[in-house]
């Protein structure tokens, strides 16, 4: 006879998805120097790429398109649950989150940007 607690250990489908998400997120963010969440057609998202492109051409971004991506949504939802901001573009730098276009816009004007990416300058 089979006990109900089996059942508990069997991994559901969405927890499946959730897990993926989850490392699909966390890998973004550890292997790459700039994790930048975005979608395809937010004008903020653009503005935010295109200062990174200008002023960073040689740092490795990796940019993920939520809207374009499977599972977008779920993630989104996870990093809204990881940092409390459920907006795009959501930037990490040096596994450090930064948060959306206005910060990365003021930490440019500040200087302060090119510390986050390159610490050691």
């Amino acid at each position: 006879m089979q006990s109900s607690s089996a059942s508990s250990s069997y991994t559901t489908h969405y927890q499946l998805r959730l897990m993926a998400v989850k490392d699909l997120a966390e890998s973004t963010i550890n292997d790459n120097t700039i994790a930048f969440f975005s979608k395809s057609w937010c004008p903020y998202c653009k503005a935010a790429k295109a200062l990174f492109k200008e002023k960073y051409p040689d740092t490795q971004i990796k940019i993920v398109e939520l809207d374009e991506t499977e599972g977008g949504d779920d993630l989104q939802s996870y990093l809204a649950d990881k940092t409390g901001q459920r907006s795009v573009p959501n930037v990490f730098i040096n596994k450090k989150h930064v948060g959306g276009n206005d910060k990365i816009q003021a930490l440019q004007k500040q200087g302060e940007l090119i510390k986050l990416i390159n610490p050691k300058a």
